[in-house]
């Protein structure tokens, strides 16, 4: 195989600092191919032609709402409806002015703290580790911790599930099937939104998590020992002769064992074995019986994870593998992409590259399956370069949503109190940049191959604006649909109307479900509404502008204001 491509970077561009329907639809217009298309966030009229006059008093009254208190008895300004029935209405007014849907059943079981923490430890908990010694096996990162158990704590813009039992895991396939057929009937190129620890026990993710991250970092060992510690993980190539001679020296394989491993399709035409090589190799090695092996550089061999699975953990393990290859089956049949959410540092590694195993599969023609990257994290880059190299080397659609990051208080007190690295970024302009630098990566591969896709989950207006001028510097026109936009409902509709209109495609990440069951995951959106909004001034002032030029033009009361 060849070398990674290498990227083309310009100079670094200016780094962001954070900041609905009684009108007839008007369709939204096609630019020309090759114009690039003029987006004005500024003007109130645009933004908000989707809206009612009702609905822009709501709005304000809303907003200050989250400004000054808890928002708990106005969440429904939040939740589209019931079912997928009640939600059809407001997705297709928003269809009419350009804007799609990411459609997510967003209920939530009530749990008490402590029950939570129960049901948490104990299915994160291994038959294993709970022999004597057993647990000591494990890396503090990948273990349940009592006082971490409830991973709603500190989270306060993410549904989080908790295991039961398989019975529960098949009912919330169920669910997410009938969100995907909802998501069809309802929308055209529309999303469905999923997590993974609703389809499994979480305990496969911890272990799986652990694997992956063991044998990248055997991998970065080895690079270092041959002068390539530092670099990028695509950059770094390690010599084939001088890596079995390690793993001959280490006792992990002679060098006559492991000829065999270093041929063909895992090895480069150089002669050098890359990451993507090395996981490859992973994968020729570690088959799902074997799934938990990793190099034990103390004892120097391969060796399980855990001392042994009892038969039931098995099962638990292939039973999450059945669920999502029947989810991302009807995301194919019936032409709704399929967004997996992005989860905990310490089961993400394991979400990522099931994620991919999906892509593998279903991405041959089109991104049917997308992964979700979180840039607050030190190695999103790396992440995101990797998977976008292995696309392009096997010749499928990459597809990802980029976010900040949901999780980023909780992760911080974890890694202090437990005693790792701590795996954010350490700051928020540190995470700008990294937002700023994967969504180029993935940009640049867009005007590469035109494989590529990618969904800008943000609301912040200079992220948005960063990517409609480099769009435009690199060719890309919105009418080929490889860059869409995703906001939340009831949020930021003065950036995501105006793209709508443009002819951008553009997403309301959209909740639905009995109120009284969403309410628990609302009331901590609620919380985070509270925060955005105390800066979301110029939302507000737009709102504002609005209604009073209604009011002065005497269109207050129009169904055509």
């Amino acid at each position: 195989m060849g070398a990674p491509r290498s990227v083309p970077r310009g100079a670094a561009p200016p780094l962001p600092a954070d900041g609905k329907g009684g009108a007839r639809p008007v369709p939204p217009p096609v630019p020309p191919r090759g114009a690039a298309p003029v987006v004005d966030f500024g003007d109130p009229q645009e933004a908000f032609r989707s809206k009612s006059s009702a609905e822009l008093l709501r709005g304000l009254l809303v907003l200050g709402l989250c400004a000054v208190g808890p928002l708990v008895e106005h969440n429904r300004e939040f939740v589209a409806g019931e079912d997928q029935e009640a939600i059809k209405p407001l997705i297709r007014r928003n269809r009419a002015f350009g804007v799609g849907a990411v459609l997510d059943y967003s209920v939530e079981e009530d749990l008490s703290p402590a029950r939570a923490e129960r049901q948490e430890l104990a299915s994160c908990t291994s038959a294993a580790e709970k022999e004597p010694g057993g647990a000591e096996q494990r890396e503090k990162q990948f273990r349940a911790h009592r006082g971490f158990g409830d991973r709603r704590d500190g989270v306060i813009s993410a549904r989080t599930y908790f295991y039961a039992d398989e019975a529960k895991c098949d009912q919330h396939m169920e669910t997410f099937l009938r969100c995907i057929d909802a998501s069809s009937g309802s929308s055209e190129d529309g999303f469905s939104a999923i997590k993974l620890t609703a389809l499994g026990r979480p305990q496969f993710l911890l272990q799986f998590s652990e694997v992956l991250v063991k044998w990248r970092r055997f991998f970065h060992q080895m690079a270092a020992e041959q002068g390539q510690g530092g670099r990028a993980a695509l950059e770094m190539r390690l010599e084939v002769e001088k890596l079995q001679e390690a793993l001959a020296k280490l006792g992990i394989a002679t060098k006559a064992e492991s000829q065999h491993w270093f041929t063909g399709e895992n090895v480069g035409e150089s002669g050098t074995v890359d990451l993507l090589d090395w996981n490859s190799l992973i994968d020729s090695r570690t088959k799902l019986s074997k799934l938990l092996l990793i190099p034990n550089i103390k004892t120097r061999q391969l060796e399980p994870l855990l001392s042994h699975f009892t038969e039931e953990e098995e099962l638990q393990m292939k039973r999450m593998l059945q669920r999502m290859d029947v989810l991302a089956k009807r995301a194919t049949e019936t032409g709704v992409r399929l967004m997996v959410d992005a989860e905990q540092s310490y089961f993400q590694p394991a979400i990522s590259r099931l994620t991919l195993e999906m892509q593998r599969r279903f991405n041959r023609e089109r991104a049917v399956i997308f992964n979700t990257h979180q840039c607050y994290l030190k190695e999103a880059y790396d992440n995101v370069s990797v998977d976008v190299e292995l696309s392009r080397r096997e010749g499928w659609h990459f597809g990802t949503k980029l976010v900040r990051g949901a999780y980023m208080d909780q992760e911080r007190e974890r890694a202090a109190k437990i005693g790792y690295e701590d795996p954010i970024n350490p700051t928020y302009e540190k995470t700008n940049e990294m937002y700023h630098r994967c969504l180029d990566y993935v940009l640049e591969e867009i005007k590469h191959s035109r494989k590529a896709n990618v969904m800008v989950a943000t609301h912040n207006e200079d992220t948005v604006k960063f990517t409609l001028r480099r769009m435009m510097e690199l060719g890309i026109h919105p009418s080929e649909k490889k860059v869409c936009f995703g906001q939340l409902l009831g949020m930021c509709d003065q950036i995501t109307f105006p793209l709508g209109q443009a002819g951008f495609p553009v997403y309301k990440y959209v909740p639905y479900g009995p109120v009284d069951e969403v309410l628990p995951y609302l009331s901590r959106r609620a919380q985070e509404n509270r925060g955005f909004m105390q800066r979301a001034n110029k939302e507000r002032d737009l709102l504002w502008r609005e209604f009073k030029r209604r009011l002065l033009a005497g269109t207050i009361f129009s169904t055509n204001p």
